[in-house]
């Protein structure tokens, strides 16, 4: 399993509740563009409609820009595919105040492409502080530990 895109301002900016699996709907030259660790998930969220979900502003590039037709847009939404009692559970918890659904990952499995999200609540601004005591801590901790050896 290769993992193509990450979101690594995810566990920073957000507390993680729980995670689904999703494939997705894509070209074939945005699959190639993938496959060469182009794109972003930075800034891109799930939304739900009615019975369908999508990824919404995710960005990914075209692999050969120049044989790529002209109405191509990186960022268009994308239709996920998930099993149809995940998404009537994710239709009613988005509902829930301060709840949202985002990308954590793109990897393969097997020949497809897949996409880790989750369902996220934000953190606050003391609780990104305590991260950062966190890890700085981890941090010293381990420095500690390889001077002692």
């Amino acid at each position: 399993m290769t993992t193509y895109l990450k979101n690594k301002h995810a566990t920073f900016n957000y507390e993680i509740l729980d995670r689904y699996e999703a494939g997705i709907v894509l070209h074939g030259y945005e699959v190639k563009s993938i496959k060469k660790n182009h794109g972003s998930l930075k800034e891109a969220y799930i939304t739900t409609d009615g019975d369908e979900v999508f990824l919404i502003k995710a960005h990914i590039p075209a692999y050969q820009p120049a044989n790529t037709p002209d109405s191509f847009d990186p960022y268009r939404r994308r239709k996920l595919l998930l099993h149809k009692h995940e998404i009537v559970k994710l239709h009613a918890t988005l509902n829930e105040q301060g709840l949202t659904i985002i990308p954590i990952s793109m990897y393969n499995k097997g020949n497809t492409i897949k996409l880790q999200i989750a369902l996220v609540r934000g953190k606050k601004k003391h609780d990104k502080r305590e991260t950062i005591k966190k890890r700085d801590a981890d941090r010293d901790m381990r420095r500690i530990m390889k001077e002692v050896r």
